[in-house]
């Protein structure tokens, strides 16, 4: 590309934060502890985070993953996801007598306790998210009665209940407050007696990428957004970036950069979801810098101090 950023190099600019929150970091250590201290196989009910290099990584390791219950061998350590599950995988695998750690992430069990709270209050429950997505189906599966699930203004609109019917709202929490801030709004002028739990309970590590991704878009003429197909986070950063007019790809690793035509940019905006590993985001930096000279600097930004204890049995972390 004559006189494109292959010859004449480009700024790399990294967004603050990124990467791993701390409900990933806690649960991916949870699989590797469990690893180290069981004598046994461990499993794991579905994907323990949505990253394809973590689930890997920890398979090498030894982590056996699964989609069913049924998958796993009588007796065998049982890991549940950071994404939560139904209450009647719990349920199951109690009956089953298979020990199990439950590796959701707090903020996530979080959402499902207020869940619970507004049911057992006679509230009819509006889950706003993403139908099918993993979370989505274990918040859905943690409350007793139906639950509606909306995704959109007009599902607002095409709930069958009366403006009378109290109600309360919980989100995914890889959404965030903009996001869900016309959905909210929507509820509100159909349902008078509406509750829900305040904005700041949107999970924090969603909300500070999402605003870095914003960042880079005021100063980036292309943006890319290192992580999983799967990674409901992941999409909405590049979607985000998308949405500010710059253009945006997706890139699992190293490997995807070679689709990609940097066209004439002479910046470019570098963000991560909050599953994906800094080994990964250096080696899309690498593959980069194979391609054109980089100058890489970093955004000013938020440095997340957020951690959380690990499951009982597993030590402190």
């Amino acid at each position: 590309m004559a006189g494109g950023p292959e010859q004449t190099g480009v700024r790399l600019v990294l967004a603050q934060p990124r990467g791993f929150c701390a409900g990933v970091v806690r649960a991916v250590e949870t699989v590797e502890r469990a690893l180290a201290q069981s004598s046994g196989p461990v499993y794991v009910r579905h994907e323990i985070v949505h990253n394809g290099r973590v689930v890997a990584d920890l398979k090498a390791k030894g982590a056996r993953f699964v989609e069913s219950l049924d998958e796993v061998p009588d007796g065998a350590l049982t890991i549940f996801s950071a994404h939560g599950v139904p209450r009647a995988v719990e349920a199951e695998a109690e009956a089953r007598g298979l020990p199990t750690i439950d590796a959701t992430c707090p903020l996530v069990a979080k959402v499902h306790a207020e869940a619970r709270r507004y049911a057992a209050q006679g509230r009819v429950l509006v889950l706003i998210g993403h139908a099918g997505h993993v979370e989505v189906e274990g918040t859905l599966g943690q409350v007793d009665g139906p639950v509606h699930l909306v995704g959109s203004v007009a599902e607002v609109a095409a709930l069958d209940l009366s403006p009378e019917t109290p109600v309360a709202y919980v989100t995914q929490t890889t959404l965030s407050v903009d996001d869900t801030r016309a959905i909210i709004a929507a509820l509100a002028a159909r349902f008078p007696d509406l509750v829900g739990p305040d904005t700041r309970d949107i999970c924090y590590a969603t909300q500070n990428r999402q605003t870095a991704v914003r960042a880079l878009a005021e100063i980036a003429d292309l943006i890319l957004v290192v992580g999983a197909r799967n990674s409901s986070n992941c999409n909405r950063l590049r979607e985000i970036a998308g949405e500010a007019g710059r253009p945006s790809h997706l890139v699992e690793g190293a490997q995807d950069l070679d689709r990609i035509d940097l066209g004439q940019a002479r910046t470019i905006g570098l963000a991560a979801g909050a599953s994906t590993p800094e080994t990964v985001v250096r080696e899309v930096i690498a593959a980069l810098q194979r391609r054109t000279p980089v100058a890489i600097s970093a955004l000013e930004g938020l440095e997340e101090r957020v951690s959380f204890a690990l499951p009982p049995g597993l030590g402190h972390g």
